[in-house]
């Protein structure tokens, strides 16, 4: 897979984390993400990686900050964009199965029960079921 990814100062280490287990399953990752503390902003990270995704050929992007919560709400300002935060297998799932995310976020600062490659995993491994909710998707705009 193709995949865009971004994150704030809150998220460096799981970024870090993330592209190392991306580029060891084979994975093509474009890394616009900070590698330090200082502080950025994570509405400009987002609209960094949504710009990059809508140049074509990613199949998602990841968006990382402290918690997820502030660059999945940035994100999901843009339109086209579905950015999905998960937060566990459940969730990771049905953000494809069912909401066709083309976006995925996390929290750097979040403790997870759940590895966050594994999360990861199980959403790139998902199939969007279409039907109803293709039918929901597309009131989205």
């Amino acid at each position: 897979m193709n995949i865009v990814i971004a994150n704030d100062h809150g998220a460096v280490d799981l970024k870090k984390k993330l592209v190392q287990w991306l580029t060891k399953q084979g994975h093509k990752v474009k890394n616009l993400g900070v590698d330090t503390e200082d502080r950025v902003d994570y509405p400009d990270m987002a609209a960094l990686a949504i710009e990059e995704f809508g140049k074509g050929g990613y199949d998602f992007g990841i968006l990382l900050c402290g918690t997820g919560l502030g660059i999945s709400m940035a994100a999901n300002r843009h339109k086209g964009i579905r950015c999905a935060l998960i937060h566990d297998s459940f969730t990771a799932l049905m953000a494809k199965e069912h909401n066709d995310a083309n976006f995925i976020a996390m929290g750097g600062r979040v403790q997870y029960r759940e590895k966050p490659e594994d999360l990861l995993e199980i959403y790139m491994n998902a199939t969007f079921q279409g039907g109803r909710h293709a039918e929901r998707i597309a009131k989205l705009g």
